[in-house]
């Protein structure tokens, strides 16, 4: 595997120098940006001149990721040429949340499943239930083939995402990429470190992801009681109170955040289901933690291959860069504390993060992790 990394910004144009080293050798090329450079297309022309017979696989972000540091409002760039790995995807638009798993069932019956190791997906970060979406992928592929990703960010502002695939940036998008070849290998993970508090809370009433109430009462209501002043600035304030979901006794729960509120149905939307019956939990920050979850998330994908990865792709949550803020850094350097110098580590702060929890667990869509998946060949 060969790569070459680039990043772009206004002021200082690119970094370390121009793309296209790589050039026509180059078969994916890798772009995580702010949302107004996506929007506005710079340097899309560029890159796509520079690395011709190429595939283009990115999306907007909440941060983006360059080695061991974190950019806003630039282009991230990491072009692969892969010795001996196959690559074929696809995009497709997303009319509407609800379907969010017959979308999930398409991308994977779109993929030809023989000698297919891995699935990579990028998908809009707010009309969709990315926990459907992740259902509907994992049903129609082989259990032997692992799936990670994540939902394309807006800063903290939530209004707007982009996805790309082969062409220009669209909203309301969802790609996916399949990964072909006995010599790839693949490790990856997904680890929190939030901390719970308050009592357990059942949830009577919910629709998909539509969370209406926790023990018969208004579930927003009672989230506003517990943010206190925080509540004014829902939904970004949500970020820093996600909720833990736990469907079964004993079952380790999958941390929820917000995406919107309905004041009039007094709801809250979340990236994931938020089933009813099933119970939830307030949680919030623990600094320290949150830092040894993703260096946790980095042991695990490292073990899985046995090595130091070639290329590692981080996506971490919005929520988990708006808490550590100048300590932001600390989780990527822990990162590249465990995985090695020589791993080219790209990726971006998310909306939601897909990945099982390790090796053998089932892929699910998370919040406010640190995931991680790392390849290698030979």
């Amino acid at each position: 595997m060969k790569l070459e990394q680039k990043k772009w910004t206004e002021a200082g144009g690119w970094e370390p120098g121009p793309p296209g080293e790589l050039g026509d050798s180059a078969q994916l090329i890798l772009l995580f940006g702010s949302t107004s450079i996506l929007r506005e297309k710079k340097c899309l022309d560029e890159i796509k001149s520079a690395y011709p017979k190429a595939h283009l696989l990115g999306c907007s972000t909440a941060g983006e990721i360059y080695g061991t540091q974190v950019f806003d409002d630039s282009l991230v760039v990491t072009a692969v040429n892969f010795e001996r790995t196959q690559l074929k995807g696809l995009k497709v638009t997303i009319d509407k949340m609800e379907n969010s798993c017959n979308i999930g069932q398409l991308l994977a019956q779109s993929l030809d499943t023989e000698g297919l190791v891995h699935v990579f997906v990028l998908s809009d970060g707010l009309k969709i239930n990315g926990s459907e979406l992740v259902k509907g992928l994992v049903k129609h592929l082989p259990d032997s083939v692992s799936v990670t990703g994540g939902l394309s960010g807006d800063g903290a502002f939530f209004r707007e995402t982009y996805v790309i695939w082969d062409g220009e940036p669209e909203r309301d998008s969802i790609a996916v990429i399949g990964l072909y070849g006995s010599d790839l290998r693949v490790g990856y993970a997904s680890i929190g470190g939030w901390d719970p508090f308050g009592p357990e809370r059942l949830i009577t009433r919910s629709q998909g992801n539509i969370l209406y109430e926790f023990d018969g009462k208004s579930a927003l209501a009672l989230y506003k009681k517990y943010l206190g002043d925080h509540a004014n600035g829902l939904p970004s304030a949500g970020l820093l109170f996600p909720i833990s979901v736990r469907i079964k006794t004993g079952e380790r729960g999958v941390v929820r955040t917000i995406l919107s509120v309905n004041e009039e149905e007094q709801s809250m939307t979340f990236a994931g289901d938020v089933p009813e019956g099933a119970y939830a939990r307030l949680m919030k920050a623990n600094f320290d933690r949150l830092i040894d979850g993703a260096v946790e998330a980095a042991k695990t994908s490292f073990d899985m291959i046995g090595t130091s990865p070639e290329l590692a792709i981080l996506i971490s949550s919005v929520g988990r860069k708006l808490i550590l803020k100048q300590r932001i850094e600390e989780e990527l350097e822990g990162v590249r504390d465990v995985l090695g110098e020589q791993t080219i580590l790209s990726g971006f702060y998310s909306y939601g993060e897909i990945s099982p929890f390790s090796k053998d667990a089932q892929c699910e869509l998370h919040n406010q992790t640190m995931t991680i998946t790392a390849f290698s060949e030979g």
